[in-house]
């Protein structure tokens, strides 16, 4: 249906219909009018279609408009950030132009300035029509008095009136939430009432959950979605079992930490009558509850990605799927898409299989377990798992040469420490220290890594529509620095800066291994590398040196994972055709786009929630002082990493002896008349001098 309106719409001889003309056109069956009209307004929405005064649609290009999503700034203009990337840039908004949008929302403008045929310009524009709002809750402070009062920075860029009958209780300062009663427009200001008080303003948990919110971030699932995920049933028909391929006595296993729920991979490891090694990658089939233009799909869609954040998650299925139905809990059938590989000695997959498959498995394992099992010999869970103990020790001897095989070709190995925040039931921070990367996390990253390349060459080669995770070549003004830099440090970085192999790369990380430095260079190396992000097109990978690179193994909680085994579903099944493929060929750049933006969108508030939470940790350190390493420049200062791999700032405004300038291209300050020098990488000694969760900031001074 889809498809179809926006095939109709898209005729060069199509004139603007209204609904009813549309489904004469569509041939729609008067029972599937109701399902049509919904998808209209679903289009409408999504900025893909637009709704004329007149109540007739067209797509926007054709009347000369531009659907994108509005940022907006504290100062109340906006950008436009186009929802099909037209290679034209972003539409810069005045304040007057913004017609009520807020952050986050959808919007139809039109160009009024610096419209431009190819390449990017500088486009200005006006808010024509607000197509979907991005929330209708927002968390802030409130301030007021008994008449009425105003709930500021909610992270929308517009402060909400709140009527006195609406306050229901809020005190000054308190944290709350409002739900929208009205829009803003060019008269008035928005207006709200509060749904909820989370805290004062001082409450660590309100403020995180506050972030939520500011985030535009969806929380609750809507009805209609848990009513649809209710009616999935938990029982898997005979005729099921017999179409798959049944690995039911298989000696298969999850291995997660201990506190995962939502398991979406498993993994089998065997040796065959040549000698070779059979991996077995084994995913939840998502895809089987999860059905194209299902209510639960068009959530996934918009969410496209669970957030993980502290202790927390957002999910985006709902738990009977991610915890439930769909979770591969162990001694259970599970369905799942397996990929098989037959993987030589020397690391090469000879053979592979991608089939659709019933799995139940053996064990549910956990990383520290496993760790404590290939690292230290642990006697008393090696007697524990004594049934698998053979499979684990081939599943590390294959994860070894698999990782010998990719750092071969030229795969850099980011191997930076990742804070774990450890905190109570209340959310107070018990204690901030390196995550554990240990030899089982590991062994679940080769095996994933290898299934994800294998499924992305295969459908590669296939030419159909796919979803590639791609990591475009580092900007050759990026790597010139980070040769400068390395020069300063006395390590030479080969190659040139317009053609750089990852090798390269990593043989400088292998260089520095065990030097006090080796954080802050792998830090400069990862920040001169592009974003990785999601694509139609197989640019390949640069830093895992894979030409074909998708994800395939997280379908419960990342929406290209979902899409692809759609698309593999339909192919392996024989119900790929032209009509299929044309879909796919239309719908997969904007689900790759979509799902860039929303991992964007989670990464921002998984890292702001860890902010906060140092900052709330470090206050009760004001005063204390710390050894740390320079680990950031910028021209205002420079941040300083102490032994928990917390940052803070010095501003180089407190640096009191000297007159301090900026060395760019040498990531430095240097004293005018003393030539102290304070360079990346360089060890300081500093005083917290301040730590605010409200702002998500720590602050140092250098102690002299």
């Amino acid at each position: 249906m889809r498809e179809s309106i926006i095939e109709i719409l898209n005729d060069t001889l199509y004139k603007p219909m209204d609904e009813r003309e549309l489904l004469e056109t569509a041939g729609i069956e008067r029972k599937q009018a109701g399902e049509f009209l919904s998808l209209l307004d679903e289009l409408e929405a999504e900025g893909i279609v637009y709704k004329t005064k007149k109540n007739r649609y067209v797509l926007p290009e054709k009347v000369g408009l531009v659907a994108g999503k509005m940022v907006r700034n504290k100062k109340n203009f906006g950008f436009v950030i186009p929802v099909k990337d037209d290679k034209k840039g972003d539409i810069f908004i005045p304040a007057p132009a913004m017609m009520g949008a807020m952050n986050g929302d959808t919007v139809m403008v039109s160009v009024t300035a610096g419209e431009v045929k190819s390449g990017a310009g500088n486009r200005e524009g006006e808010v024509k029509k607000i197509l979907a709002r991005n929330a209708y809750k927002f968390a802030g402070i409130f301030e007021g008095n008994r008449k009425y009062g105003f709930v500021t920075d909610t992270g929308a860029g517009e402060d909400f009136f709140i009527a006195r009958e609406n306050i229901k209780g809020a005190k000054n300062g308190d944290r709350v939430v409002i739900k929208v009663t009205k829009w803003p427009d060019k008269s008035r200001k928005a207006e709200g009432k509060i749904v909820e008080i989370l805290g004062e303003k001082g409450d660590s948990e309100a403020l995180l959950q506050a972030l939520v919110y500011q985030h535009g971030l969806r929380q609750e699932f809507p009805d209609k979605v848990l009513n649809e995920a209710d009616r999935i049933s938990d029982d898997i028909s005979e005729e099921e079992f017999a179409r798959r391929k049944d690995l039911r006595d298989k000696t298969i296993v999850t291995i997660d930490g201990a506190t995962a729920k939502d398991l979406d991979d498993a993994v089998s490891v065997e040796k065959n009558d040549r000698g070779n090694y059979v991996l077995g990658v084994h995913i939840a089939d998502v895809s089987h509850y999860v059905k194209k233009g299902s209510k639960i799909d068009g959530e996934a869609y918009k969410r496209g990605t669970s957030v993980y954040y502290i202790d927390k998650v957002i999910p985006m299925l709902p738990e009977k799927l991610s915890n439930g139905v769909c979770s591969l809990n162990p001694h259970i059938p599970r369905l799942t898409l397996s990929c098989e590989m037959e993987i030589t000695p020397s690391g090469e997959v000879i053979s592979h299989s991608v089939f659709e498959s019933v799995i139940q498995t053996t064990e549910r394992l956990v990383y520290t377990d496993i760790s404590d099992i290939l690292e230290n010999d642990d006697e008393k869970l090696k007697e524990k798992y004594d049934h698998i103990l053979p499979q684990l020790y081939l599943m590390e001897e294959l994860a070894a040469l698999l990782r010998k095989k990719r750092m071969s070709t030229g795969s850099i190995d980011f191997d930076l420490d990742e804070a774990f925040i450890e905190v109570d039931d209340k959310g107070t921070v018990l204690n901030i220290s390196a995550a554990e990367r240990r030899t089982a996390n590991k062994i679940i990253e080769e095996f994933m890594l290898k299934a994800n390349e294998t499924v992305s060459e295969h459908f590669f080669w296939l030419d159909i529509p796919f979803v590639y995770r791609i990591h475009e070549k580092p900007e050759a003004e990026k790597i010139l620095a980070l040769k400068d830099f390395l020069w300063n440090l006395g390590y030479s970085l080969k190659g040139s800066a317009e053609n750089i192999h990852p090798k390269a790369l990593n043989d400088i990380i292998e260089q520095i291994k065990g030097d006090p430095q080796e954080q802050v260079v792998n830090t400069v190396v990862l920040r001169a590398m592009s974003k990785a992000k999601y694509s139609e097109e197989p640019a390949g990978h640069f830093g895992l040196g894979f030409k074909y690179y998708s994800h395939f193994t997280s379908p419960i909680r990342r929406y290209p994972d979902l899409l692809i085994h759609r698309i593999i579903k339909e192919y392996i099944n024989g119900r790929w055709d032209d009509r299929t493929e044309k879909f796919y060929m239309n719908f997969v750049p904007e689900a790759a786009k979509n799902s860039s933006e929303r991992e964007v969108a989670a990464e921002k508030m998984e890292r702001d929630a860890e902010k906060l939470k140092m900052a709330e940790y470090m206050s009760a350190y004001r005063g204390e002082e710390f050894d740390g390493i320079i680990s950031g420049v910028l021209s205002s200062g420079f941040f300083v990493e102490i032994g928990n791999l917390i940052e803070g700032f010095v501003r180089v405004s407190t640096l009191m002896d000297d007159y301090y300038v900026l060395e760019k291209n040498s990531y430095r300050f240097i004293g005018e008349r003393t030539k102290r020098k304070f360079a990346l990488g360089d060890k300081v000694r500093v005083v917290v001098a301040e730590a605010d969760p409200e702002k998500r900031e720590v602050n140092f001074e250098i102690v002299c």
